[in-house]
């Protein structure tokens, strides 16, 4: 036990100590907020007023044309090559002629700029005269705006879930939200930790170093502080990655919460604006702040179930494939010999990352169960299913096996480490670490 915490000390130390560590630990947050404030900056700095000049020769659209923030509508008389000349010496940013018998020639309407209309713009003008023209055509057919207000129906239906007996509220966005998070984490995390092992065997063994080290420690017990060492630099990076995380977007949404308000109105205006008018009015009735309400629902989840979960699938997932990684980079003797052995091992986490998506749409499916509790799967698939609520013996069962899993291919892969870890210039096959399982020595 002293060999392992001390191959897990040096392991652990030399990792965090690296200026890639710190850098990375650094950077990788600082990215992710100025990345999403550079998109939030864009939006606020991008709305400047277009001004739209409309010749309307129906005489029928100027009442679908309302002025916004966004959009500022100049109607304007005469003809159309009169029109096009003041357009093109004016400041105007685009033309819309709407023609006498828009009626029964919509698609008549065109749309003059001195250069390319947005997509954004052009849908704005298309939705406002398609609403007024259907308008106009039920006001025709005797159907008033109030029978269509009444006709209309908003079913918000509340989720909620029933544990043994007991009415509990529920929410599927959120459920959703946290399990595609968890998912993808424990996903990547696997992947580049356990690679971090097998590159560390490789290392060690293709500088020689390892000659000395074994002389002092057995295989097994640095295949293991290897293992544990990076875990834990694994755990304390997405330590610091949460708090460093969530310390600058606090202070990024202080210093641009009028910014952020500012686009929340401009979204309700353009909803309200592109809206007809009893449309409109239930968005203002409705209208609710959508960060809250998932907020809300995050709250009525099982949070200190999932988080341990998390915690447990990430290590438990970690441990497995990292062991079988180990194995792999102490049978070769060049990195670039890995790829072969590589895949194979990967291939069950891609499987399962695969099956996830399936988990989202349908938790309870056979196929999402049976992964959920496969060891090679589990740590993604399980995750993703907690969120939506599975029982109790699942989760004990799948991690039951996990453990076992875990136990086995770290039996497996010091089979085949104690062997490798010495063996320099022979090309290795399937058929040759077979028999290294097998080596008595």
């Amino acid at each position: 036990m002293k060999n392992i915490l001390l191959v897990l000390k040096r392991e652990y130390l030399v990792r965090v100590q690296k200026k890639s560590f710190i850098v990375m630990t650094i950077l990788t947050p600082l990215l992710f907020v100025l990345f999403y404030a550079g998109i939030i900056w864009t939006a606020v700095s991008s709305t400047e007023t277009k001004k739209i000049m409309v010749l309307d020769e129906s005489h029928l659209m100027k009442d679908g044309f309302k002025s916004s923030k966004q959009l500022e509508f100049v109607f304007v008389d005469g003809d159309l090559a009169t029109a096009k000349k003041d357009f093109d010496s004016g400041t105007g940013n685009a033309l819309l002629h709407i023609p006498a018998d828009v009626m029964e020639n919509p698609k008549e309407v065109r749309i003059y700029a001195k250069k390319n209309v947005s997509l954004e713009l052009k849908s704005s003008l298309e939705n406002a005269i398609e609403n007024q023209i259907e308008d106009i055509k039920l006001k025709e057919a005797g159907i008033t705006q109030q029978i269509l207000s009444d006709s209309k129906v908003n079913v918000r239906a509340q989720t909620l879930s029933l544990e043994e007996g007991q009415e509990k509220e529920s929410n599927s966005g959120a459920a959703t939200i946290i399990a595609i998070v968890c998912g993808m984490i424990i996903y990547f995390a696997v992947l580049l930790y356990g690679t971090q092992v097998m590159r560390s065997v490789s290392e060690e063994k293709t500088s020689r170093i390892v000659e000395v080290i074994i002389s002092s420690v057995k295989p097994f017990q640095l295949l293991v502080g290897k293992i544990v060492g990076v875990a834990l630099v694994g755990l304390t990076q997405f330590a610091l990655w949460i708090i460093l995380t969530i310390l600058l977007v606090s202070g990024a949404g202080y210093l641009m919460k009028d910014k952020l308000e500012g686009i929340r109105q401009e979204v309700a205006e353009k909803q309200i604006s592109a809206a007809s008018p009893e449309l409109s009015q239930e968005i203002k009735k409705t209208e609710a702040n959508p960060a809250l309400s998932m907020i809300d629902g995050i709250k009525s989840l099982n949070i200190p179930l999932i988080i341990g979960s998390f915690l447990f699938y990430f290590v438990g997932g970690y441990l497995l494939y990292s062991a079988l990684l180990g194995a792999v980079g102490s049978a070769v003797d060049h990195e670039s010999d890995t790829q072969q052995f590589v895949f194979p091992i990967t291939l069950p986490l891609i499987f399962g990352f695969v099956v996830a998506q399936t988990a989202i749409r349908d938790p309870d499916s056979p196929l999402v169960f049976w992964a959920s509790l496969v060891p090679f799967t589990s740590p993604i698939v399980m995750m993703v299913r907690i969120p939506f609520g599975v029982p109790a013996w699942q989760i004990l069962l799948s991690m039951g096996l996990l453990v076992a899993g875990f136990i086995g291919t770290v039996w497996l892969a010091s089979r085949i480490y104690r062997v490798g870890i010495l063996m320099y210039g022979k090309k290795v096959t399937y058929k040759e670490l077979t028999k290294w399982l097998f080596y008595k020595g």
